[in-house]
């Protein structure tokens, strides 16, 4: 590259007036001359008493972030210097660039408040309930999204992604089944031990048949299977998800005239509102196996006292009970895990977060339902 490419500064004196003119290709692979002639001007400008500076870049052809870098430098020494510097002549193209840099390298960061203890808590408990308000408005919303999306499908059914559907039903559901069924069995076979070891002072053991029969059916069951389900699935739908935004696929899906609620969210949620239920009754049957085994084994109770005991402890309601549920408990894991994968930006940290977040959420989700189903189905008797 010829002289005539190279950066220059040149430096002239006007009494206390310092003259610097700037010309040549303010870019990256000029670094090193660039810094050798912002030096320079540096120093010229340190060897007399100034009191202005005038910084003519009317002779600079091309300008990128390097090269404005070196502007503002050579700026703000020469004003840390105690000389009223202006810039003359850059071209309008290079000024919004111009203007980043110098915001950027001025940012002041916002100082920092020392409250007392107590205006902190306040400050954590005020920021937590706006932030969970926000966190129900956006659930609300999407809940509100997912609906028409369904209400369109079942006008259309042609529409519904069925391969999708049986996709996800197959991962959601047949895949879940040994985890589920070996967690609980072991679930079933622990909670008849326990009752076999504190019913056995009263002479109370055969109780233990109730209290694992309707504790399984109506609580555990569906409870486990649910949280297992928000764990295992749940986060693999909200990566999933949130992979695809951080590649822009679901802004390709709109781009293409397709709701992404229909296509991503909708086959997902149906997968998961088959599955749950099937997982909870074979989940159901893995526990009172286990339960069973646990009291012929440990108990003293044979397989036949086990099985008429259970059937005059339980009834159909017993069952229905734990069965009505996993729908609903489905339906939530689907609906914060897909909104919490819609809601991930565009870095590795955000997807973790979200992650994170959307396996939290409904399993805090699942039990506070679980709770409000116990109120519920004892204020009918059921």
């Amino acid at each position: 590259m010829g002289a005539a490419e190279a950066p220059l500064l040149a430096t002239a004196r006007n009494g206390r007036e310092l003259v610097v003119v700037g010309n040549g290709r303010w870019v990256a692979t000029q670094s090193a001359a660039l810094e050798g002639a912002v030096d320079a001007a540096l120093a010229e400008a340190g060897a007399g008493a100034t009191e202005t500076a005038r910084l003519d870049l009317s002779g600079v052809r091309s300008l990128d972030t390097v090269g404005a870098v070196m502007v503002d430098r050579l700026v703000r020494r020469l004003g840390e210097a105690g000389a009223k510097v202006s810039v003359v002549g850059l071209e309008r193209r290079f000024q919004p660039l111009m203007k980043e840099i110098t915001q950027g390298c001025h940012e002041v960061p916002p100082a920092r408040h020392h409250l007392n203890p107590i205006a902190g808590g306040l400050d954590v408990i005020g920021r937590t309930v706006v932030n969970t308000g926000k966190d129900a408005m956006l659930f609300l919303s999407f809940i509100g999204a997912v609906t028409a999306a369904f209400l369109r499908v079942m006008l259309r059914p042609q529409t519904f992604r069925w391969t999708s559907m049986v996709f996800h039903l197959e991962r959601t559901g047949l895949r879940a089944v040994p985890i589920v069924a070996l967690m609980t069995f072991l679930i079933g076979c622990i909670i008849a031990q326990q009752g076999i070891f504190h019913f056995r002072r009263f002479g109370a053991t055969t109780y233990v048949v109730d209290m694992v029969g309707i504790l399984t059916l109506r609580e555990l069951g569906v409870l486990i299977v649910s949280i297992m389900v928000a764990g295992r699935s749940g986060s693999a739908f909200t990566a999933e998800l949130g992979a695809m935004r951080m590649r822009e696929e679901v802004d390709a899906l709109r781009v293409m005239g397709f709701d992404p609620n229909e296509v991503l969210v909708l086959p997902r949620l149906v997968a998961l509102v088959i599955a749950v239920p099937l997982l909870t009754f074979i989940g159901s049957m893995c526990a009172l196996f286990g339960g069973g085994l646990v009291t012929w084994l440990y108990g003293g109770i044979s397989p036949e006292i086990f099985i008429n005991r259970l059937r005059e402890a339980i009834s159909l309601n017993t069952f229905e009970v734990g069965m009505i549920k996993a729908p609903f408990m489905a339906a939530i894991i689907g609906l914060i895990a897909c909104m919490e994968g819609m809601r991930v930006g565009g870095s590795s940290e955000s997807l973790g977060t979200h992650t994170t977040a959307s396996v939290v959420k409904a399993i805090f989700l699942v039990i506070v339902v679980d709770g409000l189903f116990a109120m519920f189905f004892a204020a009918i008797d059921m």
